[in-house]
C-alpha cells in the first residue's frame, strides 16, 4: 500500500489511530502515555474509554471506529489473548487490512506500506505467533469457543507485521518506544497527505518551490508570503506545505478564514491568538481580555518554541501585526506562512519571499476536467475537443455542446464568486481600469493601456500596479499586459450581468452575435470593427474609441484616443469647443462645416459623425435630433 490510489485518497477518516489494547495490563502505564503524546501531535486517536458513545451497541461501535481509522496499533500484552473483545477487533482490523489489500492489488499498486502495528508489551514475538506459554495460558478458555480458529489466524497474522517489541527497543525505556511510535505514525499520516496533495493537478511544483525558499536547515525565522487570485489554490498549496514539513516543530498550526472571521466577529482576532496559544497551554485554561494582551500572551509563550504557523487570507495589516508581529516573537527554526490576496500587505510586514500563485494554465485546467469527466488525464477522441472548452459535465453530446457556449456567456457562478472578492475589495477607480482591461486592453503593451487610460481621467500607473499586486493582471517580459481567462470572464460577466439580454445598455461590448445586433441601428451600420478586437466601446458615455477607416482601434499605431465629452445642461459652450477640436483631429469636422458643399464629405463618415454625436448628448436631447439625416442637421 505505499501509494495510495485515487478512490484511496478520497476515503475520508474519521480517527488517525484505533489502539486496541487489554486494559489491565496496559491502561494507566504504557497506554495513557502512548495516547497522550499522540494527541499532543495533533493525531487524532480512539481508545474506546474516551470514544464509546453511551446507548449504542458498544461491539458495533468499535467495529464502525476501526473502519473509520487510517491506522491501527494493536498493543499485545499477556491478557490480551484471554479477552474475547480484543480478539474480535484483531480479526476486524486484519479484515480490513486484507480488504484493502485486495482493492490496491486490483488497482496495480504497491502494497507493502502498513495500517497496522504492533506493540510486544512484556511479551515474546513467537509466543503470539504459535499461541505458547504466556500466550497459551492465556487464551486456553477461548480456544475452546466457535471463533478460536479465525482469532488464531489473526494473530499468526498480526505478529508478521511491523512494530516494536518493547523488551528490544531502546532498552525497554517506555518513553523514547512512544516516541518512536508516534514518529512513525506523524510520518506515514504526512505521507498519505502528501500522496493526496500531488494528485493535485500542478501542485508539485508548487509545494517544491515554497520549501525550497523556505531553507528548513537554515535555523533563522522565517515569513513567506504567498498571494494570488480569490480561489486561486493559495490555501491548498499552504496546506500542502505544511503537511510535509510539519513534524519537526513543537507547535504547529493552520489559522484559516481570517479574512471572513475577522469581518464577522469583533473578537476574531483573540479568537485567532487563543488558537495558536491553544498549542502551547493544553488545558486551554487561560484567557485574553485583548488583542494588545494576546500579543504579549504569544511573544511569551512562543519564543521558546519552534512553530510552523499558517496564516491564511490576510486582508488587513492588523491581522498580520496580531498573529506575527515581530520575528522575535518566535524561536529559531521557525516558519510563517501567509496567503493574501494582497502583496502589499506583505512587502508593509517585511517579508521579503513572496511567491506568486496564478490560476491553471490551460493544459493543467484540462487535465482536471479530463480526470473528472472521464477518469483520465487523456479522454476519448471524439471529446477531445470540447474537454478544452467545457468546465461543466453534461449527461449526453448535446449537453456537452451547448455547456461550453453558454459559459461563453455566463461564467458558473461558483468560480465568479471566489473571483470577485478580489473585485470587490478595490477602490471604484481601480475596479474601472479593471474592467477596461478585462474588455479590451488585454494584450496590449503597458505604455499604450497607460496612454489609453490616462485619456479617460485615471491614475494608469498606480492602478495597473494595484491590479498586479492583486494578481488579477500580469505584465510579461515585453510589457504586454495579461490576464487569466477565468478573471477576464469575471469582468466581462461584472458588465453583463445588469442588462443581460439588452446588449446596448452594457458599457462594452464583445460577443459578435451582441455587436452585429447592435449595429444594425442605421447610425453606426457603417462603423467597422477591428478584428484583432472584438469589441470596441461606443456605448461608453464617457470613453468613446472612434474606428478609423481602415478598421484600425486605438491600439494600432498611428491612431488617436479621443475621450469625448458628455453634454450637460451647464457645458454647452465648452462642451462644443471641445467636440470641434476632437472632431477635426479625426478629420471629420467636415461633415458639420463642409469645406466645399459640392462635395460633401461622404455618407459613411457623416454616419460616424452621428454616432459620435449620439454617444455625446443626454437621453433627453436625443429625441430632438432623432430625426436629422445628417452630421450638420444634428
Amino acid at each position: 500500500m505505499a501509494s495510495y490510489s485515487t478512490s484511496s485518497i478520497q476515503k475520508s477518516y474519521k480517527y488517525d489511530v484505533f489502539l486496541s489494547f487489554a486494559g489491565q495490563d496496559v491502561r494507566n502505564k504504557f497506554l495513557d502515555h502512548l495516547y497522550v503524546a499522540l494527541q499532543w501531535q495533533e493525531i487524532e486517536t480512539f481508545k474506546d474509554d474516551e470514544n464509546l458513545k453511551k446507548g449504542k451497541r458498544i461491539k458495533d461501535d468499535l467495529f464502525e471506529s476501526i473502519e473509520e481509522s487510517k491506522f491501527h496499533i494493536i498493543i499485545f500484552s499477556k491478557a490480551y489473548a484471554a479477552s474475547t473483545w480484543c480478539l474480535d477487533e484483531l480479526v476486524k482490523i486484519m479484515e480490513c487490512l486484507d480488504e484493502l489489500v485486495k482493492i490496491m492489488e486490483c488497482q496495480n499498486a504497491d502494497t507493502t506500506q502498513q495500517i497496522a502495528y504492533h506493540v510486544f508489551y512484556d511479551m515474546d514475538p513467537a509466543d503470539v505467533c504459535h499461541q505458547c506459554k504466556l500466550v497459551e495460558t492465556a487464551f486456553a478458555e477461548n480456544k475452546k469457543k466457535p471463533d478460536a480458529v479465525k482469532w488464531i489466524k489473526a494473530m499468526e497474522g498480526a505478529a508478521g507485521l511491523a512494530g516494536w517489541d518493547l523488551r528490544n527497543t531502546d532498552d525497554g525505556h517506555e518513553a523514547k518506544v512512544i516516541k518512536r511510535i508516534v514518529q512513525k505514525i506523524s510520518l506515514e499520516l504526512r505521507s498519505t497527505n502528501l500522496k493526496a496533495n500531488e494528485y493535485l493537478v500542478g501542485m508539485e511544483s508548487r509545494i517544491r518551490d515554497i520549501v525550497s525558499s523556505l531553507e528548513m536547515d537554515v535555523e533563522d525565522v522565517r515569513m513567506i508570503g504567498i498571494k494570488g487570485i480569490g480561489g486561486g489554490g493559495k490555501t491548498t498549496l499552504a496546506t500542502a506545505v505544511f503537511d510535509k514539513i510539519c513534524f519537526p516543530f513543537e507547535v504547529k498550526s493552520i489559522v484559516g478564514n481570517i479574512r471572513e472571521v475577522s469581518k464577522s466577529s469583533m473578537f476574531g482576532l483573540q479568537l485567532f491568538q487563543k488558537q495558536v496559544l491553544s498549542n502551547v497551554i493544553k488545558d486551554g485554561n487561560f484567557t485574553i481580555l485583548s488583542v494588545r494582551d494576546g500579543k504579549t500572551l504569544m511573544k511569551k509563550k512562543l519564543c521558546g518554541k519552534k512553530v510552523l504557523l499558517v496564516l491564511d487570507d490576510v486582508d488587513h495589516l492588523d491581522q498580520l501585526e496580531a498573529l506575527a508581529g515581530e520575528l522575535n516573537w518566535f524561536k529559531q527554526g521557525s516558519r510563517i506562512i501567509i496567503t493574501t490576496r494582497d502583496e502589499q500587505l506583505l512587502v508593509a510586514h517585511g517579508v521579503k519571499a513572496i511567491h506568486d500563485v496564478t490560476l491553471l494554465s490551460q493544459s493543467d485546467a484540462t487535465r482536471v476536467f479530463n480526470r473528472y469527466a472521464f477518469g483520465k488525464d487523456i479522454p476519448i477522441k471524439m471529446c477531445k475537443e470540447l474537454s478544452l472548452q467545457a468546465v461543466h459535465y453534461a449527461a449526453d453530446d448535446l449537453e456537452w455542446k451547448d455547456a461550453p457556449e453558454r459559459l461563453k456567456k455566463i461564467p458558473l457562478k461558483e468560480t465568479l464568486e471566489k473571483l470577485e472578492l478580489s473585485y470587490t475589495s478595490l477602490d471604484h477607480d481601480y475596479q474601472d481600469i479593471f474592467l477596461d482591461v478585462a474588455c479590451l486592453l488585454k494584450g496590449w503593451r503597458k505604455d499604450d493601456d497607460i496612454r489609453a487610460l490616462e485619456c479617460c481621467g485615471f491614475h494608469a500607473r498606480i492602478g495597473l500596479r494595484v491590479l498586479e499586486q492583486r494578481s488579477l493582471i500580469t505584465i510579461s517580459r515585453n510589457q504586454e499586459l495579461g490576464m487569466h481567462d477565468h478573471i477576464q470572464e469575471l469582468g466581462q460577466n461584472i458588465v453583463r450581468r445588469l442588462h443581460p439580454v439588452v446588449p446596448i445598455r452594457h458599457t462594452w461590448l464583445w460577443i459578435r452575435g451582441e455587436i452585429e445586433d447592435v449595429l444594425t441601428d442605421d447610425l453606426i451600420m457603417n462603423l467597422r470593427l477591428s478584428r484583432k478586437v472584438l469589441l470596441a466601446p461606443f456605448f461608453v458615455p464617457a470613453r468613446f474609441f472612434l474606428a478609423n477607416e481602415s478598421g484600425a482601434t486605438s491600439n494600432k499605431e498611428g491612431s488617436v484616443t479621443l475621450q469625448y465629452p458628455m453634454m450637460s445642461k451647464t457645458n454647452y459652450a465648452a462642451w462644443s469647443i471641445k467636440m470641434k477640436i476632437y472632431m477635426q483631429a479625426q478629420e471629420v469636422w467636415e461633415a458639420i462645416e463642409p469645406k466645399n458643399p459640392l462635395n460633401p464629405l461622404g455618407v459613411k463618415r457623416d454616419k460616424m459623425v452621428m454616432a459620435v454625436i449620439y454617444q455625446a448628448i443626454p437621453d433627453e436631447v436625443l429625441l430632438t435630433i432623432a430625426e436629422k439625416q445628417m452630421a450638420k442637421e444634428a
